[in-house]
Order: C-alpha cells, then structure tokens, then sequence
C-alpha cells in the first residue's frame, strides 16, 4: 500500500585542477566509474543528478547551487583524485543539504603487484580526509561510506546512508499542522515550539476545528464519490456507504488543509470531535491512514515532536508508521503495539480494511478506521525524545515484527495491532528504553534500517541511543 517516494540525491565528482592543465587526458578514464556509480544506485531506487566534474571553488559553488535549485535532497561527493579542501568547503558550508562522502575507488586489488599507473584512479582516499577534516572543523554535519565502488555491500550502504541524509533534511525542514489542543497533562512529548524550531527546524501551525469545518464545507459530493471508488479498490470495504462518504468528507477537509498550507505532519486530538451538529463531525481516522501512507506524519493528541519524526523517517524510508507501546507479552517475549485508530497504510500485510469504530468518548459520529496486520519481518522501533535543557536523543531498537499465523482472536481483527519483539528481554528492553528517556509515542520503521535510522539521528545532530 506504501505510495514509495523516489529519493533525489546530487553526485558531485571533485578532481584536481592540476591534472587538467598537465595531462587533461587523464580525466576520460574516470566518465566510467562515475557512470557506474551512478547506475548502481539508480538500480536501487535513487534518482542521481550528476554535477560536472568539480576542481575549483567556482564550479563547487556552481553545482551546488544547480543542485538546490532543482531540489536534490543531499549530496553525494564522489572523490575522483586528490582535491584540495578550501576549493570546495566555503561552498559545502554555505548550503544546508545533507552530505553523504562516498570514500570509493575503482580498483578492489592494490596489493604488492599492482602497477603504478593505477595510482592515478585510485587515490581519492587522502582528498577525503582532508575534506572530511574540514567539514568536521566547521561543525558540518556528514556520512561517509568507504568501499569499493562495485561491491553491492557498499552500494546497498551508500542508499541506506543517502535515505538517511533525506529523512535528516525532512525533518530539518519539517511544517506540523496540529488540530486542536494538546492532550491536557501528557508532558513526555511537550517541547515548547520555539524550541522545536531552534534545536530541530520544525514549524507548528496550531487550528481549531473550526477551521477544519470551513474546510469540509467545501469538499463536493463528487470528490466524495470518486474518493469511495479508489476506496474501494485500495481496501476491504466493510461499512455501510452514507458512513463511508461521511469519514471521507471530513478526510478531504483534513487534506485540503495539509495539501494548502504544504505541511508534512500532522496531529489531531480526537478529544476536539465531540459534536455531531457541524461539518467536522467525525474523527478524520481514515484520511490520517491514508495520509500516513503518502509519506505524511502523524501523532496523536497534539504530539507535533512525533509527528515531524514520522514524517521525516517516511521520505527516507517509506513503510514508516506512527505507533505506541500498549502492552507487554511477558511470558511470550513481545510487546503489543496499538493506538485508537492510525495505522499507516505502507505498512499494511495485504489489503487493508475499512470499518466502523464505536467512538468511546461520544458526541461525534462513530469513525471509519483502517484495521491489518502488520507485514512482519525485521523493524526498527524509533523514538525521539527530549532530554533536559532543550536537547534531544533518538532512541533506535532492531525489532522484529511478529506474523499473526491465524492465531488472532476474531475480535481482535478490529483493532489496530502489531506484535514486536526486541533483541532484549522485554524486561531488560522497557527498563533501557525508559532509562534513555524514551516518550510514549513512537515510530515504527519496516525493515531493517537500524544502522540507517541511527545515521539520521546523527545527520540531525541528536544523540543516538541504540538498545
């Protein structure tokens, strides 16, 4: 169901000027290996832009500034030769894209026979020390990936650490939209919002539902109908229609006010629908799935902080959802996750289902939520939490996510649920996670990603914290 986004990343070759004015034919031999590079990440799901060959501070300048004109969302320096670090610094630091080193050489083999003439295209590995030095003198965060260029292991690195760069810079750049008040009293996820957007570049525009109403309002019975038909060809159904139309109104209103005000998060505090008599009648569970699913960010009750994390781990990653530990398994060794009605759909197992939940609270209509299982297999448990004075840590845990096999309670279909199980005992897991100071919202990445997670944590200038 994952709507997967196709990452955008820069590749900047640097060379040395040097060479052009003695040999300038020596630079040919380098069109292939870029090419190479080039193709192999484009075979794994990246978009590569490729720069000119860069040696001098005008080109860096000017590369850099093509990139962000055409919105790359970072760069990747592929270090041909040797190139000296003040032609290219001023112009790295200048730019607030991510930066992915690629520490690769064409050869695999330069043992004792290797013949000199190799030297030449093989030598890039000092310029990225000297580069690398640099940026970490101007407190320019950066990845690097080192290997060579035609082993699939260091390929597979490169898009991990380039998938991280992109969720690093989403969240850098992050617009939360949250409707209604905070859930009174919950204190965990509560970050003052200048702070937010001082220590992680994340803007929050707080509405009242009132505004999501004059929204709803304008959402014609054909959007409402043509949204039902592709409902209806995405999910399992199983609702009468007049409810089915009434949670999708209310879900067009939401994202015309995400689509409007270009936000990549959202919140929701399901305490705020507590009428019947206006047109945001119905808690909008239902577009919230669907939103989650294109990449937008969510948590519930007011969280913005969780919600900018889910957003920006699903531009990296796409099978990204916002989740909460509930219970623990103790003598099965797992932990049940579940919240009222948001799932994303990226990470539905089949097709997903659409039902009717009893709204515990009253005075609104009872919603239409999406219930599946979860595709199990290796997942990463996220959370972003905040220490003391305004800093903030990003716990990481490799999880697996367990199959259901048939074993589910039929009452159980109607909830929203995920088994995990962590590396540690459950025990020894709850006592580490609460110890970090982990919130009780989190994020739940399929597949695994735990050494790419933990490379957004440090792109984005968090302590990392993996249990």
């Amino acid at each position: 169901m994952s709507d997967t986004k196709k990452i955008k990343a820069g590749l900047l070759p640097f060379y040395l000027k040097l060479y052009d004015d003695y040999k300038p034919e020596i630079r040919d031999g380098f069109t292939e290996f870029v090419q190479q590079i080039s193709e192999a990440l484009e075979a794994r799901g990246i978009t590569v832009q490729s720069a000119p060959v860069c040696r001098v501070a005008r080109e860096f300048k000017d590369a850099i500034r093509q990139f962000e004109e055409d919105e790359v969302e970072c760069i990747m320096t592929l270090h041909l030769a040797y190139s000296p670090s003040m032609e290219s610094i001023d112009a790295f630091c200048a730019s607030t894209l991510p930066v992915v080193i690629l520490d690769v050489t064409m050869d695999s083999d330069f043992g004792i026979q290797v013949s000199p003439d190799r030297i030449m295209y093989n030598h890039g590995v000092h310029g990225v020390m000297d580069f690398a030095s640099m940026l970490r003198r101007r407190r320019r965060p950066f990845e690097i990936v080192a290997g060579h260029g035609a082993d699939s292991k260091t390929q597979d690195r490169i898009v991990e650490t380039v998938r991280a760069a992109v969720a690093a810079h989403a969240l850098r750049n992050s617009r939360v939209l949250r409707v209604g008040a905070t859930f009174p009293g919950m204190g965990d996820f509560s970050v003052d919002e200048s702070v937010l957007k001082t220590a992680l570049g994340i803007s929050v525009n707080q509405v009242e539902v009132d505004v999501l109403d004059a929204a709803v309002v304008t959402v014609t019975d054909a959007d409402v109908d043509q949204e039902v038909v592709e409902d209806n060809e995405r999910f399992i159904c199983e609702l009468d229609s007049a409810d089915h139309a009434r949670s999708v109104r209310v879900g067009l209103g939401l994202r015309q006010l995400l689509n409007e005000g270009g936000y990549t998060a959202c919140s929701v505090n399901f305490q705020e629908f507590d009428r019947a008599d206006r047109p945001a009648d119905t808690m909008p569970f239902l577009e919230i799935c669907k939103a989650m699913g294109r990449g937008i960010g969510y948590a519930g009750e007011g969280d913005v902080l969780t919600a900018a994390l889910v957003g920006a781990l699903a531009q990296g990653f796409d099978a990204v959802t916002f989740t909460e530990i509930f219970c623990a398994d103790w003598s099965g060794g797992s932990l049940f996750l579940s919240h009222m009605g948001e799932i994303s759909t990226s990470v539905a197992e089949g097709k997903p289902r659409i039902i009717i939940k009893p709204f515990f609270l009253g005075g609104s209509l009872d919603p239409a939520v999406v219930t599946c299982p979860v595709q199990p297999g290796p997942a990463v448990f996220v959370n972003l939490a905040p220490g003391p004075d305004d800093t903030f840590s990003l716990i990481v845990a490799s999880v697996e996510v367990l199959p259901e096999g048939g074993k589910l309670q039929p009452e159980m279909r109607n909830v929203i649920r995920t088994w995990m199980r962590p590396q540690l005992e459950v025990s020894a897991f709850l006592e580490a996670y609460s110890c970090a100071g982990g919130t009780h919202h989190s994020a739940l990445v399929l597949g695994d990603h735990a050494d790419g997670v933990a490379a957004f944590g440090r792109m984005s200038g968090l302590e990392v914290v993996r249990i």
